[in-house]
This record gives C-alpha cells, structure tokens and sequence, in this order.
C-alpha cells in the first residue's frame, strides 16, 4: 500500500479556552495516530503467546507504548494551560506560603478537647499535617510525637512517662 504523505501537524496547544475545540481537534489529532482507542480504554494489549514471530513481537511493543504515545501527546497539548492550572488550584507561591504559615500556626496552637478520643485528636492533627506536607513541607514523625505529647490534657500526663519509657519517642525521624 502506497503511503498518502499525510503528516498531521502539531495539536493545538490547550490554553485555558476554548476547551470544547480543543477536544475535537485532540480527538482527530489522536485518531490520526490511531491512539483515539486507548485514550477511553483501560484494555492492555493481550501478553505475547509462546514462540512469537518478529512481527508479532513488533506489533505488540507498537501496542504497548500506544498509551503512552497518546499520554504524550496529551501532555505536550496543555502545557501552556498548566501555569493556569496550577495557580486555580493550588495558588500562587505566595499564597501557597501563606497557606503553610497558617497550618504550621494551626499545628502548633492544637489542644486535646476535653470530650475528644485520643484518636479523635490524633485524627485532627493528622489532617493538618498532611495539608501542610501536600503543600511539599516536610514535617518529621518526631515534631508530630512531641506536639501530641506535650499537648494532652492532664487526665493523660500520668500515662505520659509510661509511654515514653516503653517507646523511643526520638526514634521516629
């Protein structure tokens, strides 16, 4: 068969608008690779059966890396729309610092209430810690360990030595 010389060009870059256009030239773009199928499929090409020709070791490598291909061709479309992205979600640097500062305040100022399970409480505080690490600060077992220590009620602090004797509260990084 004679090849047509069809060389489709780049996709269009998604830029924040425009986003229903977008996805019927991504589609056609990706149709004209033939990787529109695995874009809406979680099917894996089926494992090579035993004593594969070459051919068949060719078509099932072209098969495996469709995915990423159209992966690939995806990602290199919405680059410019990225920056967008991640500022609608997740902020700016400066708003993102004052989203750590406020957590690390909120960390330090947690009390045990009164009418709280000791997991209620170490549920809460987790909570805050894992906002504060998702925003890429790290945040040792160690500094955890002692703020829930030292911030029991008083109901706890004759279990408190106890506890520490029978665990190496530094021993947590």
């Amino acid at each position: 068969m004679a090849s047509s010389g069809f060389s489709p060009a780049t996709p269009l870059v998604f830029n924040g608008e425009g986003y229903h256009i977008w996805v019927v030239k991504m589609k056609t773009y990706l149709q004209a690779f033939d990787l529109w199928e695995v874009v809406n499929s979680d099917v894996e090409p089926k494992p090579l059966r035993a004593n594969p020709t070459v051919a068949q070791i060719r078509q099932h490598a072209d098969e495996k890396t469709k995915r990423h291909k159209a992966m690939s061709c995806i990602q290199n479309s919405v680059s410019d729309a990225w920056d967008k992205l991640n500022e609608e979600f997740q902020g700016t640097e400066r708003t993102r610092q004052q989203q750590l500062l406020n957590l690390r305040r909120d960390f330090e100022n947690l009390k045990m209430k009164e009418e709280e399970t000791v997991k209620q409480y170490s549920d809460r505080i987790m909570a805050v810690v894992n906002s504060i690490r998702l925003l890429g600060e790290q945040f040792s077992k160690a500094r955890i360990v002692e703020n829930v220590v030292s911030t029991l009620p008083q109901r706890y602090e004759a279990k408190i030595p106890s506890l520490e004797d029978s665990r190496d509260l530094t021993a947590y990084p």
